[in-house]
């Protein structure tokens, strides 16, 4: 029967490599709902300044995938329902899969903003190369984005396409732009430089409807203000996939459920990615997901290995500010400092015995990433 997985995303892809590194020859089938090529994600908030066309973007279509990794690659076809008992992946297409192993790399959806007005259906997102073709083709002859969040995409694509000459609004509820990983000293740095760049930044406020207006938009803010635009652009988060998994009776929190092998509650599902939460963790990165598949590559092949997530920063692409950071765990009890000034900032928070929990680098403090990862503890260790 042999290896399904299911997604050929970064985590799917890599994942079949590194089981061949082990296993050149067991029975391979990926199955995708989409195109089914190769792509780096991370560049597709890079493209406009460096002048890539999506299909710039593609490393290799599925035919060659196939080839190239001595397997079955199943395109344009969902999966129904997976069949536990008899280890049997349903298709929509009517055909079914059997497996001695199964993997869910499932990927995440954006989430959908709630909108009113007549044009809340014609609002982009992007989080597929699929995805960002349609926005490319929307976006291409136009003059006027508006984004929605502030968070990792919605800043990198406003410095995309600002940089690119586009006149370009970033609406965000939260009082400076990346929350979730920078305190108000870095986050204000980042603001002001969007705003040098050209970015029209609209903090603590959200869109509350997207209407036609002409042969454009016209956004209206939760607090009345009216925003003109040819696009928006959504990007308020993703949320793991989780659905075919949870139908199925596997355990879910805020991801599949794993251990530090990649097994689900049933040990003949792995799962990784951005649907998963390996240990506790949901790490929708590109270091945790090539962590998560050489492991698994090998646990796959028969040599069951444990993931080891060390310290991994997050690399934010805005040219305008770099950031790269790491921060602490939610409840960490400590204080940050912050050395440096303008948008050249090291901020590192310790705790009451002085230990490195966390720390922010943007501008050019960031070539300092590797001393002060260095200094940290991992965050899955070794066994």
């Amino acid at each position: 029967m042999g290896i399904v997985i299911i997604g050929t995303g970064l985590a799917g892809y890599t994942t079949a490599r590194e089981l061949r590194k082990q296993d050149k020859d067991a029975p391979l089938t990926l199955v995708s709902a989409d195109s089914g090529r190769a792509y780096s994600k991370p560049l597709l908030s890079t493209g406009y300044r460096k002048e890539q066309q999506p299909s710039d973007l593609v490393q290799a279509g599925p035919e060659a995938m196939a080839e190239e990794l001595n397997a079955t690659v199943i395109t344009a076809t969902a999966v129904a329902s997976l069949e536990r008992e008899q280890r049997r992946v349903r298709l929509t297409d009517g055909n079914t899969l059997t497996y001695d192993r199964l993997v869910l790399a499932l990927g995440a959806d954006p989430m959908t903003p709630r909108l009113g007005g007549d044009a809340a259906d014609a609002v982009f997102q992007v989080n597929d190369l699929d995805q960002y073709e349609r926005f490319r083709a929307a976006a291409d002859p136009a003059q006027r984005v508006l984004i929605m969040g502030g968070g990792l995409i919605g800043c990198e694509f406003a410095n995309d396409l600002a940089l690119a000459g586009y006149t370009v609004d970033l609406v965000f509820p939260e009082p400076w732009p990346l929350p979730r990983l920078l305190t108000e000293t870095p986050g204000r740095a980042l603001h002001e430089a969007l705003v040098e760049q050209g970015v029209r930044v609209h903090s603590g406020g959200t869109l509350a409807a997207v209407d036609y207006a002409g042969e454009g938009l016209v956004a209206t803010c939760d607090d009345g203000t009216r925003l003109q635009a040819d696009v928006v652009l959504a990007a308020i988060g993703l949320r793991p996939r989780t659905n075919l998994a949870a139908a199925a009776g596997l355990e879910c929190g805020a991801g599949i459920r794993t251990d530090r092998w990649l097994a689900s509650s049933d040990p003949a599902i792995a799962a990784l990615g951005d649907c998963a939460e390996v240990g506790g963790y949901v790490l929708p990165y590109v270091a945790p997901i090539n962590q998560a598949a050489r492991a698994l590559g090998r646990t796959l092949a028969g040599e069951p290995t444990p993931v080891h997530y060390p310290v991994m920063p997050v690399s934010v692409k805005t040219s305008c500010c770099p950031v790269v950071a790491w921060p602490p765990e939610a409840d960490a009890a400590g204080t940050w400092s912050f050395d440096g000034d303008g948008r050249d900032l090291r901020g590192e928070f310790r705790d009451e015995q002085g230990a490195l929990e966390g720390f922010v680098l943007t501008g050019k403090r960031i070539k300092e990433r590797m001393s002060v990862t260095r200094e940290m503890p991992p965050l899955l260790a070794s066994e």
